[in-house]
Formats: C-alpha cells, sequence, structure tokens
C-alpha cells in the first residue's frame, strides 16, 4: 500500500502580507539624535562672511560711509598720542539708527538687543559693544548736527543737478506724543505737583546721604535724576500753561468766545491734543515734510505742536532759504495751508502756491464762480483763484498726492505712528532722521538712474 506524499508545512516560515507590513520592533531603546547645547564649537567664519552679499543692511553703510560726520568727530575728545578712553565710531551709531528706523524700530532698548542676537545689526557694530543709553544720547543729543546733515545729503544732491527743487509739495501729518491724555493738568494742579516735586528731590538728597553704603551711588544718582527730571517737566509745564492760556485769551478777544482754562501736560508739556485722521483727539505733535516733487527727496522738514497746517507753509518756505540760500519758485499744499496770510506772504517770497479752493462745490450750487476775483481779495489771492481754475493749474496741483502722500505713507510704513521721546526738541530729530534714512536709499537709486542713463547716452 502506498501512501500519499505529505506537503512539508511552511506556513510558520513565509511571513504574511501582515507581518510584511507590520514588522515587529525588536525589544530596546531606541537611538535618537538629541541637542547637546553645551558642546563648545569653533566657526571659521567672519561676520562679513556670515552675511549675504545683497543683504540691504550693505547699502545702508556704504550710504553712511559716503557723508561727511565732522560735526560728531570734532566733538570726540580722545585723540591720538593723548589719554582717554577710545569713543564709538559715529558712523556705527548712525548706521544703527539709519537701519533700525527703516525697519520701523524706535526703542533705543530693543536696538540695544537687536545688536546682541541680530545678525545685520550685529555686522555694522563689528564687534562693537552699544548700549540703549548711548544709543538714546547720540540719537537725542545734537539737533543742528542732524539739521546739517539733512542739509548736506540734499546740497549733494543739488549739486549734481539730481534734485532740482523747482516746486516742492508740502504735508503735515499728527503724530502720537508720548503722553496721555490723563496727564494734562490745569495750572493750579501743576503747582501742587511741582511744590511735592521739589520736596521729594530734597528728601532723596537727605535719605541718600543718611543711607551712606546701603545705597550704591549709581542708585542714588539714578533716583536724583528721576526726581529732577519730573521736576523740570513741571516747571515747563507751568511755562507751556501759562503761554497756551495767553495765546487763548488772545484768540478770544477777537472771537468773543468764552476762555477755557489751559492744560498743560506733566509727561511731555510741549505735546497739545490735537484732531487725528480718524476724528480723535489725542496727544500729538504735526510733523511736516517738503520735498522735491521731480525726485522725492526730502527737502525740509518741522515739527510743531500746532493743531492746523494754516501757518505752516511760509516758516518752511524761510528754511528752505536759510537751507540752500534759495526758494523753491512753485509750492504745492492742500487746502489746510491756503490761509489768505500764507498765500499772500509767499507771494512776496516769489513763491507762487498751488492750492485748492476753499468751498468750491458750495460756491458754485449758489451760482458764484469760486476762480472769480472777490471783494476783498488781494491781487495776491485773485491770481491764486484764477491760477487755480485752470487747467493747468489743477493738473499741477495733482501731483501733490503721488509725491507728499507717498513720503508719509513711508514713513507710516516705517513706524511713524507714535513718538518714541518726549519734548519738541528731540520730536524735531526724529522727523529729521526719517528724512535722512529716505533720502539716504533715494540718493543712491538717483544715481545710479543717473550713471545708467549717462552710460546709455
Amino acid at each position: 500500500m502506498t501512501l500519499p506524499l505529505s506537503q512539508p508545512d511552511d506556513s510558520h516560515d513565509v511571513p504574511s502580507p501582515a507581518d510584511l507590513a507590520c514588522p515587529v520592533t525588536p525589544p530596546g531603546k531606541p537611538r535618537l539624535r538629541i541637542a547637546v547645547r553645551d558642546q563648545v564649537e569653533f566657526r571659521w567664519a567672519s561676520l562679513e562672511q556670515l552675511l549675504e552679499v545683497d543683504h540691504p543692511v550693505r547699502t545702508v553703510w556704504a550710504a553712511i560711509c559716503s557723508l561727511d560726520l565732522a560735526d560728531w568727530l570734532t566733538e570726540i575728545k580722545a585723540i591720538e598720542h593723548h589719554v582717554g578712553r577710545d569713543a564709538t565710531d559715529p558712523r556705527i551709531l548712525m548706521a544703527l539708527w539709519v537701519y533700525a528706523t527703516i525697519k520701523g524700530i524706535g526703542s533705543a532698548r530693543e536696538l540695544a538687543r537687536l545688536c546682541r542676537e541680530s545678525l545685520p545689526y550685529q555686522w555694522l557694530c563689528g564687534g562693537v559693544t552699544v548700549n540703549y543709553h548711548l544709543l538714546s544720547d547720540f540719537r537725542s543729543q545734537g539737533g543742528e548736527k542732524w539739521d546739517r546733515l539733512l542739509t548736506q545729503i540734499v546740497g549733494s544732491l543739488l549739486a549734481a543737478e539730481l534734485v532740482t527743487m523747482d516746486r516742492i509739495a508740502q504735508d503735515g501729518m499728527r503724530v502720537r506724543a508720548s503722553a496721555g491724555k490723563s496727564s494734562f493738568r490745569r495750572r493750579g494742579t501743576l503747582e501742587e505737583c511741582l511744590e511735592d516735586a521739589r520736596q521729594q528731590v530734597e528728601a532723596l538728597k537727605t535719605a541718600d546721604d543718611e543711607q551712606g553704603s546701603e545705597a550704591t551711588d549709581r542708585q542714588a544718582k539714578a533716583r536724583q535724576r528721576a526726581a529732577r527730571q519730573q521736576q523740570e517737566r513741571l516747571e515747563e509745564a507751568l511755562r507751556q500753561c501759562a503761554e497756551l492760556q495767553g495765546q487763548r485769551e488772545a484768540s478770544a478777544k477777537q472771537s468773543g468766545r468764552k476762555v477755557d482754562e489751559a492744560r498743560a501736560s506733566t509727561t511731555d508739556p510741549e505735546a497739545r491734543v490735537m484732531k487725528f485722521p480718524d476724528g480723535g483727539y489725542r496727544p500729538g505733535y504735526n510733523v511736516q515734510f517738503a520735498t522735491d516733487t521731480a525726485s522725492g527727496v526730502i527737502v525740509g522738514v518741522e515739527v510743531t505742536n500746532a493743531g492746523t497746517d494754516g501757518d505752516q507753509l511760509v516758516p518752511m518756505l524761510d528754511q528752505l532759504k536759510e537751507r540752500y540760500g534759495r526758494l523753491p519758485p512753485e509750492a504745492v499744499v492742500d487746502g489746510g495751508f491756503a490761509t489768505t496770510t500764507s498765500i499772500e506772504e509767499a507771494t512776496e517770497r516769489d513763491c507762487t502756491v498751488y492750492a485748492p479752493v476753499k468751498e468750491e462745490k458750495k460756491q458754485r450750487e449758489q451760482g458764484k464762480d469760486p476762480y472769480a476775483r472777490k471783494k476783498h481779495d488781494s491781487d495776491a489771492i485773485a491770481a491764486w483763484r484764477a491760477r487755480m481754475g485752470t487747467e493747468e493749474g489743477k493738473s499741477v496741483y495733482k501731483v501733490r498726492g503721488q509725491v507728499a502722500e507717498w513720503v508719509n505713507a513711508r514713513c507710516r510704513n516705517w513706524g511713524l505712528w507714535f513718538m518714541p521721546v518726549r519734548g519738541g526738541t528731540r520730536c524735531r530729530i526724529v522727523g529729521l532722521l526719517y528724512a535722512v534714512a529716505h533720502n539716504l536709499l533715494l540718493a543712491g537709486r538717483l544715481r545710479a538712474e543717473a550713471a545708467s542713463g549717462a552710460v546709455g547716452a
């Protein structure tokens, strides 16, 4: 009898599809690549190698190196072959602030932090250490030096015929002051606060003398300095309050209205509550830029605490005359500047004003010609009305939005919504810093276009 051959049972040797899909992990601890942050490493790379070749900060540094910073250099007392600690290169501090302005950074503390942590700012420093005191003092001191720097930049562009200044466009924008509405006090309250501040200063002097070694000299000086600064702000607030009260009384005599008691801020005495574009009222400053319409270069800067633009045209023209030795033949402004006094005084300076006629639509509805000479119009006002009634005058006025509004929008994009400093003088330096940063970037482009045009010709 022949038995059938049995088939070998290899079901345990051949893996099933399920086994292939889900292989069994052998027991044991998984091997991982873990972070080791205390391992010392040597990185053979310089700041120059780490920063990209086409990084924008290189453009800023090249522009700063082309400037004459003699105003800052002559103030440095540490000179060769004499004792004294080396001073920080003003080109570094200038470049740091210009690049920070472009990036929308206005805080000296934030800038000092970036100099420690961010590669572009480290590249600008090049191993030079800076702190926020040094940065803040460099920006806030010497407003006349910043003024001359703006004149130097624009003057070089005028000499190269890249800026003509044949026509300027002026516009103002409201910038929030570094003060709250609740900081505004009337004269009586300010006098009480000032007396308390004086007592605080004397108390700190006595307490620090008695404590002796318990408090360091640095801490004692810091407390006394803060108390003195508060006292100085209150004294300035009283002065500003008296000045504002006199202005209101003079205005009330002409209008016959009741005089409201003036108030001043204990935080920023020079700030004024003004109406902003959104309709709200907040403490602020009025930043004025005069821009060359052909190139877009800012040629004049002013920062005031006036809530309106009505009296800002003529002072700007006088500033341009003082800076560059000549006046622009034409000025384009919006309706807020178009007061009879401003137009007449600008005309006396041989400057033709292009500004819209007020209530033009209303006069047309009443059947009146808004461009016709009115009964009490002077020759300058009558010429302005007739000029704005022509197609040429209207086309010239359209240029204002393309230039002045563009400059304002650029500064807004760079963070010019709030003033990072207090006081009209320091706020003006901030306005000059924005103008310098804008002009340096624009000057590079204008020179490049001129060079390419010369090569093409």
